[in-house]
């Protein structure tokens, strides 16, 4: 998973800025914890928390392709990348940004809710992704970064943040969207719901940061 929302490029120009999604659609646990926090709302974990995924600093992405192209395989070589540089249970990245708020001085709660997803909540998970260390990759890492990279960013606009979007899923893979969904569909906005956040005047929506 990407996470972050500004490059040193996209930095240049507020009109650059690209969208950051928090809603049960489209955002991800590691922005909706970011946003909960900012306006005091517990981070809300999916069921057990043991989901595990890969992560990557958007800063990273472009140079992880670099490196890969700078340094071409072999005649015959067939080389993997995996693209990531660390990796994360659900509950691990909710510890992670209780102990960045902490040294703010500011309390975050944890809460875990009834899974919306249809998943495993624990399983193993090893992929490995030194092949781009080896090239040279520089990483941004999650726990260094994460205070200026995403939750400076969100705590800025945390007065656009739409609570409505926080309460509860808005989704449920077994039913389908609730009052929530069904409020945001209607007025045709729901999938540009939390653009506000980082582009101001973006939507027609006011909602997030």
């Amino acid at each position: 998973m990407v996470y972050g929302v500004e490059t040193e490029d996209t930095g240049l120009h507020p009109d650059l800025s690209t969208r950051f999604d928090f809603d049960s659609i489209w955002g991800t646990a590691l922005n909706r914890f970011c946003v909960q926090a900012a306006v005091g709302q517990p981070l809300t974990v999916y069921g057990k928390g043991g989901q595990t995924r890969g992560y990557l600093d958007i800063r990273d992405t472009m140079a992880c392709i670099t490196l890969a192209l700078e340094n071409p395989a072999e005649r015959s070589e067939c080389r993997v990348f995996n693209q990531f540089t660390e990796q994360f249970s659900v509950n691990e990245l909710a510890e992670l940004i209780s102990k960045a708020r902490a040294q703010q001085g500011l309390k975050t709660a944890v809460s875990h809710i009834p899974n919306p997803r249809v998943e495993v909540e624990s399983h193993y998970y090893n992929a490995k992704h030194q092949h781009l260390l080896d090239l040279g990759l520089k990483p941004h890492l999650l726990g260094d970064t994460l205070l200026d990279s995403v939750i400076g960013k969100v705590a800025k606009y945390a007065d656009r943040v739409d609570p409505v979007l926080l309460a509860k899923p808005s989704v449920s893979w077994r039913t389908g969207g609730n009052e929530v969904w069904k409020k945001y569909s209607r007025q045709g906005g729901y999938a540009i719901a939390t653009t506000e956040l980082v582009r101001p005047g973006y939507s027609r929506v006011k909602a997030a940061v």
